[in-house]
């Protein structure tokens, strides 16, 4: 067995990579960090848990037409707080990385794709029509990323 004397006696965190996953406090996003979580600590690899938020124009009508009603919402502190719950309420303080950032989550999660090895996702939603695999933001970033996608399905409760 030889040895390479140029590599460090102890590999650091960043030599295994890095793991991001989606977060947006629905169950199937805690199970996709659950998950993500166990595969991070298997493999050393750094886990990031990502927030997006964004603006959405909403409107009301009134006498003189229509007037924005989002100029006293902090999107942004929201999703921050909501995200630094869901990981304490999951993981318990286990580390990682916390990041919050405005956009649309399908094309926010495809560019951390490029950075990733592995994006890690919740899926909640029919994706538009009952009975499709995955929802749109899930179906977009396995399209589009550029690397492997693991999608955690959230089980249903059984109808009574």
């Amino acid at each position: 067995m030889s040895t390479d004397s140029t590599a460090p006696a102890t590999p650091t965190r960043t030599d295994y990579g890095r793991i991001v996953v989606g977060v947006d406090g629905s169950d199937a996003s805690k199970d996709a960090l659950r998950w993500a979580y166990r595969q991070a600590t298997y493999t050393g690899s750094e886990l990031v848990a990502v927030g997006v938020w964004s603006y959405v124009t909403m409107s009301y009508p009134t006498m003189s037409g229509y007037v924005p009603t989002v100029n006293d919402i902090d999107l942004e502190g929201d999703t921050r707080a909501l995200l630094e719950q869901v990981v304490k309420e999951v993981l318990d303080g286990a580390p990682v990385r916390l990041v919050v950032t405005e956009g649309h989550p399908a094309e926010v999660l495809t560019r951390f794709s490029e950075t990733a090895d592995l994006v890690v996702l919740g899926c909640r939603g029919h994706g538009g029509f009952v009975g499709a695999l995955v929802g749109s933001v899930s179906q977009h970033v396995v399209s589009h990323a550029s690397c492997p996608v693991v999608v955690v399905r959230h089980p249903k409760e059984p109808h009574h």
